[in-house]
């Protein structure tokens, strides 16, 4: 049987040749990985956003393509297109950016909704449509896409049904500043995405992804989870709270962070651990929390400390 813990581990320990001092970020990235789900990262220019995506894809050796989301981009962008061939006298697809394994759409609020549209059937049914033929997309399959917190003009803001579409968020932030005299150091000479090498095979990585969904989850964490999501739902400072889809994707990210911290059964931990990155970007703020200033985060972590924690052992049986 696979060594999950193993697997998950290496991956991590290889992205961070690369990125320095974002382990939480980084091991957030791989459980995304392992759990076959999308991510959003929302920070600045300039802290690793696009080396994370690259470095991740070096690792487990991925196809791996990037997409510049601008105003004027169209839905065959990203999808590809199909072109009348003179000699042979019919149409031929030629596939577009989305055909690859690891994806990083970059500013993806940039582009028009049309355009951000033609990468929901992917991310969901990890397939695209061109002119009525259905193209498969390779496992494994997974979409890094980011956005500026910060600069609003000239952005199409993501609609809540594309940003449900994410199994998390994430945010990678500033380093101090001993970590950036560290990245200063490691790119005197060359970047160190350079030379960073495949640590595991695609093969593993699918073996992994499957033996993921098979950790225990005792019905007293899964109820604890249902009751985090629906209290999402009637928070009052909720407008709209989180789908069934995100109840999924916290039981899905729990299973996976079992398994990478070397347990077959979930924890309440768990949950609390990454029910802020799963849930709060599927949580829409009500008009008078908005004028105060209150953030999602801010709103789950209130349910967190409202919300009972299930007791006693919780093992796998």
């Amino acid at each position: 049987m696979v060594d999950i813990e193993a697997v998950a581990n290496t991956i991590v320990e290889n992205v961070e040749k690369v990125i320095v001092g974002k382990r939480s970020a980084v091991q957030l990235t791989v459980l995304g990985l392992l759990c076959q789900g999308h991510i959003l990262i929302e920070d600045v220019p300039g802290v690793g956003k696009t080396v994370l995506a690259k470095s991740l894809s070096k690792s487990v050796g991925c196809k791996f393509q990037r997409i510049q989301f601008t105003p004027d981009m169209l839905p065959s962008d990203v999808t590809g297109v199909s072109v009348f061939n003179q000699k042979s006298r019919e149409f031929e697809f030629r596939p577009g950016p989305i055909h690859a394994q690891i994806v990083l759409v970059d500013e993806i609020n940039r582009a028009t909704p049309k355009t951000q549209s033609a990468l929901l059937e992917a991310m969901e049914e990890k397939q695209v449509t061109v002119d009525g033929t259905t193209y498969p997309l390779e496992a494994p399959f997974m979409v890094l896409a980011t956005q500026n917190p910060i600069e609003y003009e000239g952005t199409f803001p993501l609609p809540e049904a594309q940003l449900d579409r994410f199994l998390l968020r994430i945010q990678l932030g500033y380093p101090t500043k001993e970590q950036e005299i560290d990245i200063l150091d490691r790119q005197q000479f060359k970047h160190p995405i350079e030379s960073i090498e495949q640590a595991v095979s695609v093969e593993e990585l699918l073996e992994v992804q499957t033996a993921v969904k098979e950790v225990y989850i005792d019905n007293l964490v899964k109820e604890y989870i249902i009751d985090i999501v629906r209290q999402t739902r009637e928070h009052p400072d909720v407008y709209l709270g989180s789908s069934s889809r995100g109840a999924l994707a916290l039981y899905r990210l729990c299973q996976a962070r079992a398994a990478m911290f070397g347990r077959d059964y979930v924890l309440p931990d768990d949950v609390k651990a990454l029910a802020g990155a799963s849930l709060s970007h599927r949580i829409i703020v009500g008009p008078a929390a908005r004028i105060k200033d209150i953030e999602p985060d801010a709103i789950v972590q209130d349910i967190l400390d409202k919300v009972p924690v299930p007791g006693g052992q919780m093992q796998a049986s």
